[in-house]
Order: C-alpha cells, then structure tokens, then sequence
C-alpha cells in the first residue's frame, strides 16, 4: 500500500449551504478513510482557517457569499502546494470550470453526485488523479483541443514561456514518467516521496495547462523538454 493511499485523507469543507455542508460531513465521516478536520461556510473563514489545519483535500464550492470560490482555491494552491483542490459546485459551465482549473483545482464535481461517489472522488484526487463529472471533463477536454487553455491560461504569455516555468526536478518527474516508471518508482529514483512526486506532477498540470500526467509528459515532450539531462535533477 503507498504512503498516500494508506493514511487517513483529512479534508476541510468550504460550503455555505449548511444541509450540504452536513451532507458532505456525513458522508465523509461514515468512511474510516477520510476525516473531516474543519467546516466553514463563506470564503474569508476559509481563507482565514487554512493555514491553521492544512488539510489534505480541499473540498470548496464557488458560491460562497462573500468571495467566489475560485479566490479560496488561489490562495490555496498558492499556500499549501501539497493540498489536492477539489470544487464541488451546481456550477457546470465553462466559465467557472475553466477559471476553477486555471486558478488551482485539479478536481471538479457536480452537487448531484452520490454520497459514495463523493467519497470515491476525494480518494481518487488524493492518490494522483484529476476526478470530474463526465461533462466537466468535457469541458476541459474541449478548450484544451481548441487550444483555449494557452489564450485564458494564467496570461504569462504564449506557450513560448511554458519551458522556463518547470523547475529542473518537475523535468526530471515527468522525464521518467515518458519512460514508463509508475509514480512510486519516480520517487524511488529521485529519493523523494509518492506524495512529493503527486505535488510536482500537480504544479506541472498548473504550469503546462493539462489535467493529467499522460497530458503533462506529452505536452512537455512537445515543447522540447524530455530530450535530454539526467534523472537527478534539483534538489525539491
């Protein structure tokens, strides 16, 4: 069993909507595999509670009453870098989904998921993976052909820039992932964690504007940076 999969996953809760607030908390809580660790119901009271109990899994609405959801998960993703941002939201349109990525989450899900599927979801996200309902990945999937990801991207420019943003230990996960190793054999070639491998294999989904790790070593091949160096890298 790896080190992420067999630990407790602790999540904080950030809906104003208090019957699903305790909906999350409940479903959350009949599982031994994930712990609530705190529930806020705006925004500010997230952003002022993060830091404090940093959990594992950030599960964030957009609708918040008094800043949207997408500012919670900046500061997140900006803050805790090893914090996984799932969204929860009614909101399913391209606008928020696409803000929601670019601002940090790597996870998306509508309200009108099961209990179970809830769960699932957040065990997914914490094990490296990019959960989303089936039309939320359509979204992405669709801006990501039309090429939209590099014109509403962080606007630090065109693709051109995108080389310079991996750091050389990013280069070296992705370098041995395009070779086949699985992300507990990337950590043992590197000396680091799974869980510090997931970390760079997420900023590097942020900086190449992809939303999975085949994604991510197949557009860093395109932009020429696989072809050469060692597997040692930077220290993290």
């Amino acid at each position: 069993m790896t080190e992420q999969s067999s630990a407790v996953v602790r999540v904080m809760i950030v809906e104003d909507d208090p019957g699903m607030l305790e909906r999350f908390a409940a479903a959350l809580v009949r599982d031994p595999r994930t712990r609530v660790v705190e529930k806020v119901r705006s925004g500010r009271e997230a952003l002022a509670r993060l830091l404090l109990v940093t959990p594992d899994v950030l599960l964030v609405d957009l609708g918040l009453p008094d800043i949207h959801g997408t500012e919670v998960i900046r500061f997140a993703a900006r803050t805790l870098p090893e914090c996984d941002i799932m969204v929860i939201s009614v909101f399913g349109d391209e606008r928020n989904v696409i803000a929601s990525v670019e601002a940090g989450a790597t996870g998306y899900i509508l309200k009108d998921c099961s209990d179970a599927d809830l769960v699932a979801r957040i065990l997914e996200l914490r094990s490296g993976g990019s959960p989303m309902s089936p039309g939320i990945a359509r979204i992405v999937l669709n801006q990501m052909r039309s090429g939209g990801a590099a014109r509403t991207g962080d606007r630090r420019g065109a693709s051109d820039d995108t080389p310079t943003a991996l750091t050389a230990r990013e280069t070296d996960v992705l370098r041995l992932l395009s070779r086949g190793y699985t992300y507990s054999e990337v950590g043992d070639r590197l000396g680091i964690s799974m869980h510090t491998v997931t970390s760079h294999i997420k900023n590097c989904y942020r900086k190449l504007a992809v939303h999975s790790g085949t994604a991510a070593v197949t557009r860093a091949a395109e932009l020429g940076l696989l072809r050469s160096g060692g597997d040692k890298g930077s220290a993290d």
